[in-house]
């Protein structure tokens, strides 16, 4: 029975949330097996003399995202977009902050790893499986999920994933993702590949799964994907959240600023209450 009240669910919740990367500084001989022996045999050092660079990928960023709520995350290159999507789907650690969630995200990332020497039938299955899903359920939408993709049954779903273009095995692993209702779902510029009819059946898709009372992140630099698809923006600037807002306010500022247009301005942070 769908639920008639008002009340806003949350189903993740960022809070204050700082995301360290730290590498290994380059350097003459830093590639050899004794330099790694050296650098393992010198782990009581400190970072900056063993010459482990940090990189602050996400800084301070706290948002509320609720059931039944399309939210794009935008920014330019090496902003933490991506970064964020891993730490919320719990493959990266926080340095500071807390990341809560109600149900288990999925992430969908486009540059996932793929079993190459399976055939696309082979992956069907073992994605389904994955996810939760049964074999009979698998079964029973292995030709909806083989005939959203675009790609022909009697031709390369029988073949290994090797053979696939990026774009073919993009478009199977978003057909394989969206056959199942997720809590959550992080979709890492899935949207971008295949031709305009792909595109608008996954934003028709994302939408049927946010009716059916999940949540749906969308990571794009596609513009018109998150016009089409999400009600809600949050925009990541070096690391940080600069906007957190309705899609079209935050994408108006977002392309002045790209343009050039705004040059002096940027947007500060809106503070987001995190319940208790």
């Amino acid at each position: 029975m769908a639920d008639t009240t008002d009340e806003k669910i949350p189903t993740v919740v960022a809070d204050r949330v700082d995301i360290v990367y730290r590498v290994n500084g380059t350097g003459a001989g830093r590639g050899s097996a004794t330099a790694a022996l050296n650098r393992m045999l010198r782990r009581g050092q400190t970072e900056k003399a063993s010459g482990v660079r940090t990189v602050h990928a996400v800084r301070g960023v706290s948002f509320v995202a609720y059931r039944g709520e399309a939210i794009g995350l935008i920014g330019t290159n090496g902003s933490g977009k991506s970064t964020l999507l891993k730490a919320v789907a719990g493959l990266l650690p926080v340095e500071n902050g807390r990341i809560y969630t109600d149900g288990q995200p999925s992430l969908l990332g486009v540059n996932a790893a793929l079993m190459r020497d399976l055939t696309g039938e082979r992956n069907v299955y073992l994605g389904g499986l994955a996810m939760g899903m049964s074999r009979e359920e698998v079964r029973a939408r292995y030709d909806e999920i083989v005939d959203f993709s675009g790609i022909k049954k009697g031709d390369f779903i029988t073949l290994p994933m090797r053979t696939y273009s990026s774009g073919m095995a993009a478009r199977l692993r978003f057909s394989i993702a969206a056959a199942k209702d997720h809590d959550v779902l992080l979709v890492d510029e899935a949207l971008a590949t295949g031709d305009r009819s792909f595109q608008k059946r996954s934003e028709a898709r994302i939408r049927e799964l946010r009716e059916r009372a999940g949540t749906v992140f969308l990571v794009s630099h596609n513009n018109k994907s998150i016009r089409d698809t999400c009600d809600r923006v949050l925009w990541l600037e070096r690391g940080e959240l600069l906007m957190d807002g309705p899609t079209k306010d935050v994408l108006k500022e977002y392309e002045a600023f790209t343009s050039g247009t705004d040059k002096a301005r940027k947007p500060k942070p809106k503070a987001v209450p995190v319940p208790s």
